[in-house]
């Protein structure tokens, strides 16, 4: 199972929300900084959402993508907030993305969702971010009727991979994650899922791992200290290393 710390970026700054209340906003420095020090502690790849770009509806952060790819070119960078259309699907790619995010167009413009998927296939992933069950969108100050889990299997349906999802209600609290949404979408034939919002114990990791889940996204319990990445990292690689030797 993959360890992806994550940044999240208001007006230049990495930052937490807490349940994704803009209102309630902790600011941490410069995005720089922080993945510099997720690197060194061993880190691969990095998740990082434009909040203001999710917000106001297009990417407003390319700047920090380009540095964070010219200054640290062996991680690996999934992109998300503020891609509504093949253009800004572009323009993150061109500034350094390995891989974009779609949330809120997956949703609502299914021409753009569907252009992407063809023309950027491994390149796309959907982040499906749910408020009590139900998918939240333009940078989570909207909920919408449409069921979450329901969502996911239609989105599998679709061709889609890979999925990230996060419980809204649980990102930033340190109350653990949700273990029985997680369950239900592991069943889910096909669709690799990445976990994400309120991670902050070994033992949802354990838990999560043992499930199926390919990846877990950890913020805030790593900018707080809760969790230490590299102790994370290293016992998700002795664990490689010993299931594959007990395969062997």
């Amino acid at each position: 199972m993959r360890i992806i710390p994550a940044i999240d970026l208001i007006d230049g700054n990495a930052v937490r929300l807490y349940q994704g209340d803009y209102a309630r906003q902790e600011t941490y420095g410069t995005p720089l900084h922080h993945a510099r020090m997720f690197l060194r502690q061993g880190a691969k790849a990095l998740h990082v959402v434009d909040l203001s770009g999710a917000k106001c509806g297009y990417p407003n952060h390319l700047d920090i993508l380009r540095l964070l790819k010219n200054e640290l070119p062996s991680l690996h960078i999934e992109w998300g907030g503020g891609i509504r259309d093949m253009n800004h699907a572009q323009m993150c790619l061109a500034a350094g993305a390995d891989e974009i995010i779609l949330g809120t167009a997956a949703l609502k413009d299914a021409a753009f969702f569907n252009a992407a998927l063809e023309k950027y296939a491994e390149k796309v992933v959907v982040g499906v971010d749910a408020r009590d069950g139900l998918v939240a969108v333009s940078g989570w100050l909207e909920t919408s009727g449409q069921d979450s889990i329901s969502f996911c299997h239609a989105l599998c349906e679709k061709g889609v991979k890979r999925i990230i999802y996060t419980d809204i209600v649980r990102d930033g609290t340190g109350q653990g994650a949700n273990i029985k949404i997680y369950r239900t979408l592991c069943d889910i034939q096909g669709l690799s899922i990445t976990a994400s919002g309120g991670i902050s114990a070994k033992e949802d990791l354990k838990t999560l791992r043992d499930m199926g889940v390919e990846a877990v996204i950890v913020g805030k319990a790593l900018y707080n200290g809760t969790l230490s990445l590299n102790e994370l990292l290293e016992e998700e690689n002795t664990y490689a290393c010993e299931k594959n030797c007990s395969v062997s």
